[in-house]
């Protein structure tokens, strides 16, 4: 009986030893494919972020966009109203004209405007040697 125990676990480690060489390859394959799919999964995802990145920065660029374009028309609202208030309105003009004036110190020459509109222009300045 030793003999036929013997040759039965020779024959077991045989068939192992086949089976191992049989379902190795077939086990790489199969791990192969799963790393492949994967992969592609993990590309796919990759892609689909990039894709969602690329989208809020254009929602954000139009919004944006739509907020400058709205600032743009208040300003020039803004001008409209100022260029209306100050048409026909010299005495006003000539006020911030001199209180424009004062604010500036260090100034050498001075423009003040006549009743014309015209600045007398420098009319005693000396000549400098």
């Amino acid at each position: 009986m030793k003999k036929e125990s013997i040759i039965a676990i020779i024959l077991g480690i045989i068939i192992a030893i086949i089976a191992i060489m049989y379902g190795y390859p077939q086990y790489s394959v199969y791990s192969q494919r799963l790393e492949g799919e994967a992969e592609l999964a993990k590309a796919q995802y990759s892609r689909q972020v990039q894709i969602q990145d690329a989208q809020s920065k254009f929602e954000a660029a139009k919004l944006l966009a739509q907020a400058e374009v709205e600032r743009a028309k208040g300003v020039a609202q803004a001008n409209g109203i100022i260029g209306t208030s100050l048409k026909n309105n010299e005495a006003y003009l000539r006020w911030l004209y001199i209180e424009g004036l004062k604010e500036k110190t260090g100034a050498e020459v001075i423009y003040i405007p006549t009743e014309a509109g015209l600045p007398i222009l420098e009319a005693g300045k000396k000549l400098a040697k």
